[in-house]
């Protein structure tokens, strides 16, 4: 009589701390992989994390979410974090404008309890920083936004610009709707955007259900969510966490096996490479995805955020938009950082598609920004500036121009057992939170699928998103 054997235990490792990596690592740790999460820095989160300055707990950048955001959604109920996000009840964006001669004036995006397009049809008849006429130019934009068909592949050589032109959108348009929505989306303006990645923002933001559009943020620092929550759900699932752990090398062999900066040998059924692109393509072995020298070739794009504390309240929104100036979006950021001064305000100033400011000097951006908050805020003409500071993300985002389609691995690579994740795979979103997440996703799908070296998990293993 034979003896009956038992299961090998299967195993992974992720590497990469981010939104993908503890994605990836959550479900595959749910689905009975034992699983080592890798991460070179001291905390988990990737590029959405908080760090301390003196008593204030700061976001390193202004990160948002919609309601249509479904997998990042998922993530943060997998988290036991919901009571942790504000998600608007209804869209209402505050629209503060600056005329030349610094006239003010405020106008708002918001949506009504109407079906799809009507929802919006509303807030754009009474929009004010438009005319009447530019504001049916909008509308027919959006009509034909909505006919596009996504799966079109040529709609990723054509810029999101060009589309607009070609459809009678107008500078004026494009600065008060298509921009104010696409810069903090996509990280870059019109002319350098691909019509894939745009139309996919606002046919699923804007035009697929009422609500899809609304606006939720963190309601505490970000990284009370993306590391504290994510470290004790992680290890509550039997995931061992390596923070400052770097991967210097990856071997796809037999049995793959990851070898780190001092040396040791981590081996495993599965890899996923869940960090950023540039160190994804470091790591990959020759021939793990077709045309692998393409990756050399995706590029990213910046965001700056400058940070103001002053010694009084300046609004009464949690943010508003600017257009005339040269601020995007301005968030108060008091209640979430633990600002102790009686009083005070602090407001983060948040500027995607910051290539021409990434790297100028602080002195230099608070010369340029103090003055245009007093203009869009006369009461800060009359207040202290009690702190000015500024973060910088480089490489914040990839960059979505024309052609970055095609440049976008899937999760699956050609060598067994080796997955990718990151918002910068082809998972069809932009770089945001809610596209490292679905990347996450599709790597644990394709790993218990019998794709990364594991047997195949009956079980979908998925948890809500």
């Amino acid at each position: 009589m034979s003896t009956p054997t038992t299961p090998r235990e299967r195993t992974a490792v992720v590497v990469g701390g981010g939104l993908a990596g503890i994605t990836a690592a959550l479900r595959l740790a749910d689905a009975g992989v034992r699983t080592t999460l890798l991460e070179a820095r001291p905390r988990l989160g990737g590029l959405a994390f908080s760090f301390q300055r003196g008593d204030l707990t700061v976001d390193n950048g202004q990160h948002v979410y919609l309601r249509c955001c479904t997998a990042y959604r998922g993530l943060v109920d997998r988290l036991g974090a919901n009571a942790l996000v504000d998600l608007q009840p209804r869209l209402d964006v505050p629209v503060l404008s600056l005329a030349p001669d610094g006239t003010r004036s405020l106008g708002r995006l918001r949506r009504a309890e109407l079906p799809v397009p009507l929802h919006l049809a509303g807030s754009l008849a009474t929009y004010r920083h438009l005319s009447p006429a530019d504001r049916l130019r909008v509308v027919r934009g959006a009509l034909a936004l909505q006919k596009l068909d996504l799966a079109d592949p040529a709609l990723d050589d054509l810029s999101f610009g060009e589309w607009l032109r070609r459809h009678g959108q107008t500078p004026a348009t494009v600065a008060a709707v298509w921009d104010l929505v696409g810069v903090a989306t996509l990280n870059a303006t019109a002319d350098r955007t691909s019509m894939a990645l745009a139309a996919m923002v606002f046919k699923t933001g804007l035009l697929s259900e009422p609500g899809a559009a609304d606006i939720g943020t963190a309601g505490v620092p970000l990284g009370e969510i993306h590391h504290d929550r994510a470290t004790a759900e992680l290890e509550r699932a039997g995931v061992r966490i390596r923070l400052r752990t770097r991967a210097a090398e990856l071997k796809a062999a037999e049995q793959n096996a990851v070898r780190l900066e001092g040396g040791e040998l981590l081996t495993a059924d599965t890899v996923v490479l869940a960090g950023a692109q540039d160190t994804a393509a470091a790591l990959l072995p020759p021939g793990a995805v077709p045309d692998q020298h393409r990756l050399a070739g995706f590029g990213t794009a910046p965001i700056l955020n400058v940070h103001v504390v002053y010694d009084r309240p300046l609004i009464r929104r949690p943010f508003f938009a600017a257009l005339g100036s040269p601020v995007q979006f301005v968030f108060d950021r008091t209640r979430h950082s633990g600002l102790a001064v009686p009083g005070a305000q602090y407001l983060a100033v948040s500027q995607s598609a910051a290539e021409d400011e990434i790297d100028l000097p602080v002195a230099e951006l608070r010369a340029r920004y103090l003055p245009e908050l007093e203009r869009l805020l006369p009461a800060a003409r009359g207040a202290r500036v009690l702190d000015f500071f500024v973060t910088r993300e480089r490489t914040a985002t990839f960059d979505p121009a024309p052609g970055t389609a095609r440049l976008r691995p899937g999760a699956r690579t050609d060598l067994p057992g080796i997955l990718l994740a990151g918002s910068w795979t082809a998972t069809g979103w932009p770089a945001t939170m809610e596209g490292a997440v679905r990347s996450g996703h599709a790597a644990a799908d394709a790993a218990l699928a019998g794709h990364g070296r594991l047997p195949v998990d009956r079980g979908d293993g998925r948890w809500p998103r």
